[in-house]
């Protein structure tokens, strides 16, 4: 997901990602866990993905706050 994707969201959407990407991120240390991932790559782009969307979510708290 790219951040220009992540920043055409609400707040609300964007809390709600956040959910699913950690859930997805569980899901796929337990698949390597037991050796079942195919692509180990995954775990990183989805900690990436985590982080982008934490990055905008805090920049619009930070613009609500200072207005």
């Amino acid at each position: 997901m790219k951040a220009h994707e992540i920043r055409d969201l609400n707040k609300d959407e964007l809390e709600k990602k956040i959910t699913e990407l950690k859930e997805e991120l569980f899901n796929l240390r337990f698949q390597h866990a037991i050796n079942q991932l195919d692509n180990p790559m995954r775990l990183k782009s989805v900690k990436k993905d985590i982080a982008r969307t934490m990055t905008v979510l805090r920049e619009i708290e930070l613009k609500a706050h200072k207005i």
